[in-house]
């Protein structure tokens, strides 16, 4: 084994979403950092859908943006179509998405990387972990060389042993074209980390050039596109659209014709796959009653013919992929490019994390991404950023910084994952968040644009751009109170349109912004220098207005769960002492180790007479310790 002759302060194992966002966190936080993948030409690659954002995913592409990030922005500079969906609904689920330039993704993000100060980045494949005192303090490569570090970070995505399985053939591989990653899954079992099974699946890559798209429904983004980044980012690309097709009877016979050779249904598959994005063959045996299912056929970039059936992922054989997809109107004579396939690898339970993400059994020892069982780019490169931060404060002696599950989506996404750990491939949903009338993505800029310049990865530029929005979101908000409608000057027509006749005094612009069918267009038509105000401006202000009520409640709420979700839990603390918990309930909190007790009280099986009784111990403890 040679040793390499440079010390870093941050070593990243994996260039996926989550190892990109690590590695230019602890860079730009002043940290000596290493960045080490497989393959150089595979950085940032998108493995599966050509696409950022979606619901929930938008809002944690929004966090890590406000945060200091670089995926917002690197979207915004290669997507060719921008959408906000669920527009009708409330601000809570509104949800950016956009498709991406594949290739220009790619290169745009590895271009950042190779430019960034403190930053390394080397070919090389991660097989063991150098270990002293149960701290780590490298890695080794399979190549012989090891490379000493402060701090590691693992984002192995899909490669720990990874297989690939197309119908009753299957072969290792860390995704298509990709060799696995051979040993560091066996090494982590050896040092008593808790290794498992996980399976996820991508759709064939279909060639446009053999795709009938006048038969079919052409979904256009918005115009203009909204973009991702609060910074001053432009949209440049062009914008293309998306089509929509859809199975049909026969291509549901097709798919049941093939289901013996099917590696799921065969038994072959040991890994369990995500419940909220199933395979094709899945759909079609849990829903037989559905007569088709969609798919959006989007555009793998400007510069290739390639096509990605979204929703339409199997790990059928080649055969019946060939007549399943020739069976979808528009596609009769389509040509597959890439085959479908089912990947297996492993990934390491996360109850084993602090909420920080260093691993419990192995001290500066960080995971992020798909090695804790979550599936998708962004809550990938959520959990990333806040690994290199975190990997980052340490070295520097600094407490971690932990968001709560009333500040981010990634702050649920890591909580969620620490206390209840995941069998299956875990993914972000709004439904997931309690307050996400709080988490809403047009205020992610508010929540944590302070946290990032403190931090140190907000630059000047971007940080004088939130405090413009800021102060003018303030200021006209206070203008709304004290602005009013007079009734001496009031339009006769707007008083009657919106039902008005009957008041008896003047009324703030304010309070009529509160009514659902005044918006800020209708209070134009009082006050033409409304419409000099920044859109984001008044987005911000008519929500905060609009839903005061909601919002206040659920800051009430967040106030009064705030001692415990702050109450820290001491490191070795020992249940075994505490009188008046069941034994089922100690055993829960010796296993999952929780970092607070308001994590403690998330773990299942911990009642809240248990929780109870910890704080009072708890308690008890703190001030023994202060006399």
């Amino acid at each position: 084994m040679v040793e390499y002759d440079k010390y870093y302060d941050v070593i990243v194992v994996g260039a996926g979403h989550a190892g990109c966002e690590a590695a230019l966190a602890g860079a730009r936080m002043g940290c000596k950092t290493l960045l080490l993948t497989i393959n150089l030409d595979a950085v940032a690659l998108m493995s599966c859908n050509p696409a950022i954002g979606g619901q929930a995913k938008g809002h944690i592409v929004k966090e890590i943006d406000a945060l200091g990030g670089e995926m917002g922005k690197n979207i915004d500079a290669t997507g060719i179509q921008f959408r906000i969906l669920n527009m009708r609904k409330g601000p809570a689920v509104r949800a950016s998405r956009a498709q991406a330039d594949k290739q220009l993704y790619r290169l745009r993000m590895k271009e950042v990387l190779e430019k960034q100060d403190n930053l390394d980045l080397k070919q090389g494949e991660v097989t063991r972990l150098a270990i002293s005192n149960n701290a780590v303090i490298g890695v080794e490569t399979r190549g012989g060389v090891l490379f000493r570090g402060k701090t590691v970070i693992l984002t192995t995505g899909t490669f720990m042993r990874g297989l690939i399985h197309i119908g009753l053939t299957n072969y290792p591989g860390g995704r298509a074209g990709d060799l696995p990653s051979l040993g560091l899954s066996d090494h982590l079992r050896e040092l008593g980390f808790e290794i498992g099974r996980l399976k996820t699946g991508t759709p064939a890559r279909l060639d446009g050039r053999t795709i009938d798209f006048s038969r079919l429904e052409a979904q256009y983004g918005d115009d203009p596109p909204a973009k991702f980044s609060f910074s001053k980012t432009r949209i440049m690309q062009k914008q293309v659209p998306c089509y929509i097709a859809y199975t049909n009877s026969k291509s549901h016979e097709i798919i049941r014709s093939g289901l013996d050779r099917s590696p799921l249904y065969a038994g072959i598959i040991e890994g369990v796959g995500p419940r909220y994005c199933p395979s094709i063959e899945d759909k079609v045996v849990r829903f037989p009653e559905r007569e088709r299912h969609q798919t959006f056929l989007e555009p793998e970039g400007l510069n290739t013919v390639e096509y990605y059936p979204s929703g339409l992922s199997t790990s059928l054989p080649i055969d019946i992929q060939w007549a399943f997809y020739r069976s979808i109107y528009g596609l009769e004579n389509v040509e597959i490019m890439r085959p479908a396939y089912a990947i297996e690898y492993d990934y390491a339970n996360p109850v084993q994390l602090h909420t920080s993400l260093e691993t419990k059994l192995i001290g500066n020892l960080y995971h992020a991404g798909q090695i804790n069982g979550t599936s998708g780019y962004e809550e990938a490169a959520g959990q990333g950023l806040i690994a290199g931060i975190n990997a980052a404060l340490k070295i520097n002696g600094k407490e971690p910084i932990v968001l709560g599950r009333s500040d981010a989506y990634i702050g649920v996404m890591i909580d969620d994952l620490v206390t209840l750990g995941t069998k299956e491939p875990y993914r972000m949903f709004t439904s997931r968040a309690e307050y996400r009338l709080l988490l809403r993505e047009d205020n992610a800029d508010l929540r944590l644009r302070e946290l990032g310049h403190s931090l140190g990865l907000v630059s000047k530029e971007d940080y004088d751009v939130f405090i413009v929005k800021r102060d003018a979101v303030d200021q006209e908000h206070e203008r709304l109170k004290v602005s009013k409608l007079l009734l001496s000057e009031a339009d006769p027509e707007f008083m009657k349109e919106f039902d008005l006749l009957d008041i008896k005094n003047s009324v703030t612009y304010e309070h009529l912004l509160k009514r659902p069918d005044i918006s800020y267009q209708e209070l134009t038509r009082l006050d033409p220098s409304l419409a000099m105000i920044s859109p984001e401006v008044k987005e911000q202000v008519e929500i905060q207005v609009k839903y005061k009520g909601y919002i206040d409640r659920q800051l009430d709420h967040v106030k009064r769960m705030s001692k415990m979700e702050s109450a820290k839990i001491p490191a070795g603390f020992d249940y075994e002492q505490i009188t008046g918990i069941t034994a089922e309930v100690r055993e829960k909190l010796v296993k999952f180790k929780p970092d607070t007790l308001g994590q403690a009280s998330r773990v299942p099986g911990v009642t809240p007479a248990a929780i109870a009784v910890l704080s009072i111990a708890l308690k008890a403890k703190i001030e023994g310790c202060g006399s």
